[in-house]
C-alpha cells in the first residue's frame, strides 16, 4: 500500500485511518489516500483510481522547499524515483517524482537570480 511509502519516503504521520484509506499529516497538511472506489451519492458521476497512464497528469502536488537538492538526495536515499536530478532553471531548482500510484510531485526551491 502507498500509505507505507508515504510514510517512510516522506515521513508523514497518519492521523487516522479507516478501511483501507488512511488521513496522512504531510508537511502540515492533510492528504487522504483512499483504495479505488466507485461513485457515491455526493459525488455521482466521480469514480476515484490511480492514474492509468502516469506519464499523463492533471494535477500535481508542489512543495516548496528550502533546499531542493538536499532533499532530493534525502528522498532519493529513502526510496523516491525522480525523474531527473534537480534542474536550475533560472530563479527556481526543481525536481519531480511520483508515488507508488503514479501520482507526480514537485519539490521547488526559490532561489535568487
Amino acid at each position: 500500500m502507498s500509505r507505507d511509502w508515504y510514510v517512510d519516503v516522506l515521513e508523514a504521520a497518519v492521523y487516522g485511518q479507516y478501511g483501507d484509506s488512511v488521513v496522512l499529516d504531510l508537511f502540515g497538511n492533510w492528504i487522504l489516500l483512499v483504495t479505488g472506489s466507485g461513485p457515491t451519492a455526493d459525488k455521482p458521476s466521480v469514480t476515484m483510481a490511480p492514474p492509468d497512464d502516469p506519464d499523463r497528469v492533471s494535477a500535481e502536488l508542489i512543495f516548496r522547499v528550502d533546499d531542493c537538492r538536499g532533499l532530493h538526495r534525502l528522498l532519493s536515499e529513502r526510496g523516491a524515483e525522480f525523474l531527473t536530478d534537480s534542474l536550475d532553471r533560472g530563479g527556481e531548482i526543481r525536481c519531480f517524482f511520483r508515488d507508488p500510484d503514479g501520482h507526480l510531485f514537485e519539490i521547488s526551491e526559490l532561489v535568487d537570480s
